[in-house]
C-alpha cells in the first residue's frame, strides 16, 4: 500500500502548473540549510495533499538534495556512505558514461550545476504567472532572512502558449507515455503496459524482482524517497527547422521528416498508427495515442524508424527487461518561443526535465548510455538519438523505406545539455528529519 501522505507529490501527480522556477541552492552552514528547509515544509505537499487540494491550490513546491547537500545538512558520514555510488559521485563526474562530451561536457554547464556547492533544488511550480511571481518573491525573502543558505542560480519556466499545453519548442506534444504504479489509483492508458511495482520508482517497496535490499540508511531517510536526474536541454529550433527545409522538398515533407526524427507527429499521433500523415484527433486521444507496439506492428521501422527518439527512449516490446527500465518524467519548457519562419535569434530555449527512478544506473544511465547514445542500437551503426543524443556532425539517421532507405548524414546537434545533476527526493517524514525535527541517528 503506497503511503501517499509520505511521498512528495511530484512522484505521483501532474499539477496544472503553467509556469514556475527551479531554484538551485547551496548551504554554507547546516543550520542555515535546516532553517530554510523548516520554513518550506508547510508549503511542500505530499501526494495525498496534492490530490485533495488540486482544485484550490495555486502553487506546488518540491524539494530535493544532492549527496553533497545531504552532507551539508549534517547527515552522518556512515549514513552518507550507504547511498549508491552513482548518486554519491554526481552527474558531472559520470559525464563519460552519459555521453555528456564536447559542448555538453560539465565544464560548459550553466548556473553552477557542475560544482560541489550544488546542494539542493526547490521546484516552485505555479498555476499562473501572477502566482509564480508571488511564490518567487516569498522564496527570495526567505533566502534574504536566512543566513547560511544562498542561491547558486535559477531557471524560470515558460508561461506563454503553446508550451504550457505540454508542447516543446520544436512543437511536439509531450508527456504521452508514462508508467503507472500499482497502488497509485491510476489506470494505465491502452498500450502503456500493466501497472508496475512501486519499488521501481520509490524506495522501501518491492520492485519487479521482489523485495529490495541495501537501501540507504537510516530507514527514516530513504523510505518513500526516490532519485531524480535533472537535465537542462537547450533546443536549437533554428537548426532543426533549417535541416528540415534542406532535406525535404515540401512543407509536407518537412513535417514527415520531423515526425521520423521524433517517432510521432507534432500532435502526438504515433507514426506506427499514422504512418503517412498527421492525425490530430488521434494525438489528442489518450485511449488511442499510445496503443501500439513495435515488434508486430512495425518490426522494420518502415513507419517509425528504429532510431527515432520515441522508439529509442521507449522500445516497448522490442527491449529485454523493459519493466526494469521504466522511468517517470516531469519537467517544463523554458525560454521564449521562436516565431515560425524567424531566423535563429541566439536566445536559449529548451526543456528542463526530471527523470525519476529508484536506481540511477539500471534505469536512467542505462537509457542514456545504451538507448540514446549507443551507435549500434538495433544494429543501426553510426547513429545516436537524433533529438536527445550527443551529436557532433559525424553521425547518421536512417529512414527505412521500400525499395531504398534514406540515410541522412551529418546530423547536427538539435539539442545541447546545458546542465544537470543527481538529486535525492526525500519523503515527507525524511524532510522533517533533515530539517532537524527528528534527531540524526
Amino acid at each position: 500500500m503506497l503511503e501517499l501522505d509520505d511521498i512528495q507529490h511530484i512522484l505521483l501527480t501532474r499539477t496544472p502548473a503553467l509556469t514556475g522556477r527551479y531554484e538551485f541552492l547551496s548551504f554554507d552552514t547546516p543550520e542555515g540549510g535546516r532553517a530554510w528547509l523548516s520554513a518550506l515544509l508547510p508549503t511542500t505537499q505530499s501526494a495525498a495533499d496534492a490530490v485533495d487540494t488540486m482544485d484550490e491550490s495555486d502553487r506546488w513546491v518540491t524539494l530535493a538534495f544532492t549527496w553533497q547537500g545531504l552532507r551539508a545538512l549534517g547527515v552522518p558520514e556512515d549514513d552518507l556512505a550507504t547511498f549508491p555510488d552513482a548518486f554519491r559521485e554526481g552527474m558531472a563526474s559520470r559525464a563519460s558514461i552519459l555521453g555528456d562530451t564536447g559542448a555538453a561536457a560539465p565544464e560548459h554547464w550553466l548556473g553552477g550545476l557542475a560544482e560541489p556547492a550544488l546542494h539542493a533544488i526547490a521546484i516552485l511550480f505555479a498555476r499562473d504567472e501572477e502566482r509564480s511571481q508571488r511564490s518567487i518573491a516569498e522564496h527570495d525573502a526567505l533566502l534574504a532572512r536566512t543566513p547560511g543558505v544562498r542561491s547558486l542560480s535559477h531557471l524560470d519556466l515558460n508561461a506563454t502558449p503553446p508550451f504550457n499545453y505540454a508542447h516543446d519548442h520544436f512543437g511536439f506534444r509531450d508527456r504521452l507515455s508514462q508508467p503507472v504504479m500499482k497502488g497509485s489509483g491510476e489506470e494505465p492508458t491502452p498500450g502503456s503496459g500493466a501497472p508496475l511495482e512501486p519499488g521501481e520508482f520509490i524506495l522501501g517497496y518491492p520492485d519487479e524482482d521482489g523485495p529490495v535490499a541495501n537501501l540507504p540508511q537510516p530507514e527514516v531517510l530513504s523510505r518513500n524517497g526516490s532519485y531524480m536526474a535533472y537535465r537542462r536541454l537547450e533546443e536549437h529550433v533554428g537548426a532543426f527547422r533549417d535541416f528540415l527545409r534542406e532535406n525535404a522538398d515540401s512543407p509536407e515533407g518537412e513535417e514527415l521528416l520531423a515526425a521520423k526524427f521524433m517517432g510521432r507527429w507534432r500532435s502526438g499521433a504515433p507514426l506506427v498508427l499514422a504512418p503517412d500523415c498527421d492525425d490530430p484527433d488521434l494525438g489528442a486521444d489518450p485511449q488511442r495515442n499510445n496503443d501500439f507496439d513495435y515488434g508486430t506492428m512495425d518490426p522494420f521501422g518502415y513507419a517509425c524508424p528504429l532510431g527515432s527518439h520515441a522508439r529509442r527512449l521507449n522500445p516497448r516490446d522490442t527491449a529485454h527487461y523493459m519493466n526494469r527500465r521504466r522511468m517517470i518524467r516531469r519537467g517544463a519548457t523554458y525560454g521564449p518561443a521562436l516565431p515560425e519562419g524567424a531566423p535563429d535569434d541566439g536566445v536559449e530555449r529548451g526543456i528542463a526535465a526530471f527523470i525519476i527512478c529508484a536506481d540511477l544506473v539500471r534505469q536512467f544511465e542505462f537509457a542514456q548510455n545504451v538507448w540514446i547514445n549507443d551507435e549500434t542500437f538495433h544494429e543501426l551503426g553510426n547513429e545516436h538519438d537524433p533529438i536527445a543524443g550527443t551529436q557532433d556532425g559525424t553521425l547518421d539517421f536512417t529512414v527505412p523505406k521500400r525499395p531504398i532507405r534514406r540515410v541522412h548524414r551529418g546530423i547536427p546537434a538539435f539539442t545541447t545539455l546545458r546542465g544537470g545533476g543527481y538529486f535525492f527526493l526525500p519523503g515527507m517524514r525524511a524532510l522533517r528529519y533533515l530539517a532537524g525535527e527528528e534527531a540524526f541517528a
